[in-house]
Order: structure tokens, then C-alpha cells, then sequence
């Protein structure tokens, strides 16, 4: 399994520490760099990289490192530095660990996982040759085939860390598949759940009893033709491993709102106003960071973060944002620039341990808000039995119940009114805003009963007769 290593320092590590560091391997190894600097690589003499180095990254957000790391840590901002190590040779672990210990003795910081920390110098002993050369400048993946990037993690939580983020956008842009492979013991956060939402990404978990299996779907795997797929009996079905439906249950529970915003393209505009509505109805505060990649590193600021989306355009924006500490909320934010203007493709998910009731009383006064001052395209809020914490296991989880959709003013104008509040089934939907151009809101339930999906299924059924043999996307959707 793959080994990373990271540095926790109070400072930031200078020239002269990464060096030091460096030095883990003794003086007959090599460095040298890749991604424009912004990667560092301890190498063999014959130039195979042994370990990788990211450039290190300040954390702000009170919680962050402690979130994801699954470990108390003291507060306050560090310096993040990772180290990723080769999984082709022995030593590369040590190496890894080594350097990470030699930076937090110089600058008085921690090392996760604390019993990879060392001083020592790591003789390579490995006979280099022997081991091939990886057919990729990606550090994060392991194996690389024509349809498939396999990266290998052994951490307790998998989060999508800017190394996962470059490998999952080289897959793309090579048409091949990302496969995360762990072992049974691993957690996703959500947005590297996110990330591997859509086949033919998978979470493969390696089980050393079960063997391989899908850790979102729980079907059995095996390795064919360079890539995880599906194991299929005579009839053709593929069955589900013991392991994934072999779980207790839990009283904690999650809160999922998805929501979607739409805005006039002006230089006026600033994005994340949506989100920090909700967090504040929600958890009664904005959130406390943002950023591109885990850890969250950047306080705050719909400025900035309206500014980076503004570089970046007309090509879409990822973005990930983490709530405080005492209440677990944490949201993947898309904005993508449309015909009909720029729109926030927002997933804000919030725990709640089991002697903690959801704020559902809220919901209606968000949705009002949204619908009035942030372009409400569609919310959709529902409930799910789930770990407080966010964090996703690979085993069978309850699916969220619906608990209320609602509809924007124009999208309640383009659909008419009248056919909009009366859908044969029910529910009758609640008007919010001016009388005469309302958003509408539909009650589907109190978050217990599975038949609501039958409801909102219906609800959404009556909806798009609407638009029927009209070019434009239904209910928001490009």
C-alpha cells in the first residue's frame, strides 16, 4: 500500500530544512522537481522517483488538520507538508518518513502518522534496476493501463488532496478510469466521494478476506484486462460482498441539501453567496474555509473565492468548503459559466449525532431567502441515517429520504404556475415571495418514510410534462 507521510511545523519549511530533509537518503541520491517546481522528488541515481514532496501548505481553518488526519491535533495554523512514497521499492516508505520526521525536528512540528517519524538516513538497498520505471509524471498513481490510473492509499480517510485532484483530471483528460484502492479500514470524505460519483471511477476495497470489492456499490471485483470490474455469474448478475452489507447500524444522521443557483454574467456578481446563506440558516455561521483541494486551507471570502472562479473561466470551478469545528457541514461548490449565465452546482452536507435533531424547521426560511436574493434554480433537501462525522465507509449506508423540493421564480414562471401547484398526487407546494411570481416549496416528508421518493418521483414526473418538446433544459438542468 501506498505510504504518506506529512509534516505539521508552525512555520514554514525554508530552502535550507527541505534540503535537510532531502538528505534522508544520503548523499547518493538525487532531487529534482516536476509540475513547474510545485513537486519535489527524492530519485534514485538512475532517476526513478522515490518519494514525492508537495509544496507546503498553510492551514488557517480551525479543525481542518484534525478532521482529516481522524486524530486530535493542536489547534491553530500549520504549515502542511506531504510526502508521498513509492509503492515499487522497500525503502521509499522509510525515505518518506524520514524526511518528514527531519522538518519537524528542525521546526519543532508533529508527523502523521507519528510512528513513520525518523532521523535516520535510509540506505538504498533495492536493486533499482530490477524495478520499472512508472509510464506516468502523475506522483499519486500507482498503476497505470490503457483504460485504467490505479492509485493506492493506505490512510484511514482517503481525502481529495491536490494530488488526487491532478490524477482524477489526468484520467480525464486521457479518457482512462480513476480506481482508489484502500484497504477496509478506509473512510472518503465527501468531496473525494464526490469525485467518484460516476463510473468508470470506482473505490475499489481490498478485504483480505472478501477480496475486492466496490466500496460505494458493494459489488464483487477481480482485475481484468488492466482495470476493476465487475465479477458476473453464469446469468450475467454480479453479486454483493458479505463485507459491504456486514455493518451496525448507527442513530447519527446527515442533513443533504443539493442546490442550484443561476446569475446574470456581470462584473457585479459574487459567487458563494448561496452557500454562505445556507450555512448561516443552517449552522449560524459562514463557513470557515475554502479551496480547491483538501486540506481547506483558505479562510472564508466570497471576494476571493469570486476571483479565482474569474481566472478560470470560461472552464468550470471546484471548489470545497468546511464549516467550524463544533457542527461537521462540509459542501462541493461547480461553477460552470452557461448560456443562460454562470450557475453554483452546490452539495452541502451537515451532521448530527443521534441525540441532536436536524434544524428542519429551517429549511422553508433558507429556501425563501435563496429564492428571493440568490437566483434559486431548484433545492432539494434530504435526510439519511449516516456517520456524524461526514465521512463515507465502504458498507451499505441507508439512502437519504427526501424531505422538501423547491422551485425558483423562473423556473416556476417557465413551467407556469398553475400546472406547477397542482400536481395530481400531491404535495400542494407553499408559495414563497411576491404572490404573483412565487418560488414554490413542496413538502415531501418528515425524513422516516422511504415512499417519499415515490412522491417527489411523481412531483418531478408532473414537472417536466411542462416543458415537454420545449428546447430548454427542465427544472434547471443543462
Amino acid at each position: 500500500m501506498t505510504k504518506d507521510v506529512i509534516a505539521l511545523t508552525p512555520t514554514m519549511p525554508d530552502l535550507r530544512t527541505l534540503l535537510a530533509g532531502l538528505y534522508a537518503g544520503g548523499p547518493d541520491l538525487a532531487v529534482g522537481t516536476m509540475a513547474d517546481g510545485a513537486v519535489v522528488q527524492l530519485c534514485a541515481p538512475d532517476g526513478r522517483p522515490l518519494v514525492s514532496v508537495e509544496a507546503p501548505i498553510p492551514v488557517h481553518v480551525p479543525g481542518e488538520v484534525t478532521r482529516l488526519l481522524d486524530r486530535p491535533v493542536p489547534d491553530g495554523p500549520v504549515w502542511w507538508t506531504e510526502a508521498r512514497a513509492s509503492t515499487a521499492v522497500t525503502e521509499a516508505a522509510r525515505l518518506a518518513g524520514s524526511f518528514a520526521g527531519r522538518l519537524a525536528t528542525v521546526l519543532g512540528g508533529t508527523v502523521w502518522p507519528p510512528e513513520a517519524a525518523t532521523t535516520d538516513i535510509v540506505p538504498l538497498t533495492t536493486d533499482i534496476s530490477a524495478v520499472p520505471v512508472p509510464a506516468t509524471a502523475v506522483p499519486a498513481v500507482d498503476v497505470l493501463t490503457p483504460s485504467t490510473a490505479v492509485v493506492i492509499q493506505d490512510r484511514p480517510l482517503v481525502t481529495m488532496t491536490s494530488w488526487l485532484a491532478d490524477a482524477l483530471r489526468a484520467a480525464a483528460e486521457n479518457e482512462r478510469a480513476l480506481h482508489i484502492v484502500t484497504p477496509p479500514t478506509a473512510r472518503l470524505t465527501l468531496p473525494t466521494r464526490t469525485a467518484l460519483r460516476a463510473l468508470p471511477n470506482r473505490w475499489v476495497v481490498q478485504h483480505p478476506e472478501h477480496g475486492y470489492y466496490d466500496g460505494l456499490s458493494g459489488a464483487q471485483l477481480h482485475w481484468k484486462n488492466g482495470t476493476f470490474t465487475p465479477v458476473h455469474d453464469e446469468n450475467g448478475a454480479s453479486a454483493v460482498a458479505d463485507a459491504f452489507t456486514a455493518v451496525a447500524p448507527t442513530r447519527e444522521h446527515q442533513l443533504l441539501l443539493a442546490l442550484r443557483t443561476r446569475h446574470p454574467a456581470d462584473e457585479q456578481l459574487v459567487l458563494g453567496n448561496a452557500l454562505e446563506t445556507a450555512f448561516q440558516h443552517l449552522t449560524g455561521a459562514p463557513p470557515a474555509g475554502w479551496s480547491t483541494a483538501e486540506p481547506v486551507s483558505l479562510p472564508w471570502s466570497t471576494r476571493r473565492l469570486t476571483e479565482f472562479a474569474r481566472t478560470r473561466a470560461p472552464q468550470p470551478t471546484w471548489l470545497t468548503a468546511v464549516g467550524h469545528p463544533d457542527r461537521p457541514a462540509l459542501a462541493t461548490l461547480r461553477i460552470l459559466r452557461t448560456q443562460a449565465g454562470v450557475e453554483e452546482d452546490i452539495t452541502l452536507a451537515l451532521g448530527y449525532g443521534h441525540d441532536e435533531k436536524p434544524p428542519l424547521d429551517t429549511i422553508e426560511p433558507l429556501a425563501a431567502a435563496l429564492a428571493a436574493e440568490h437566483g434559486l434554480v431548484s433545492l432539494l433537501t434530504s435526510l439519511r441515517t449516516a456517520r456524524r462525522d461526514l465521512t463515507i465507509p465502504p458498507s451499505l449506508e441507508p439512502l437519504a429520504i427526501p424531505l422538501a423540493f423547491t422551485l425558483g421564480h423562473n423556473e416556476v414562471e417557465n413551467l407556469g404556475l398553475t400546472h406547477a401547484e397542482h400536481p395530481p398526487a400531491g404535495p400542494t407546494p407553499r408559495r414563497l415571495g411576491p404572490p404573483t411570481r412565487p418560488a414554490l416549496h413542496y413538502l415531501l416528508g418528515d425524513g422516516t418514510d422511504p415512499e417519499a421518493w415515490s412522491t417527489f418521483q411523481q412531483l418531478t414526473q408532473h414537472l417536466k410534462q411542462a416543458v415537454d418538446g420545449n428546447p430548454g433544459p427542465p427544472l434547471g438542468r443543462r
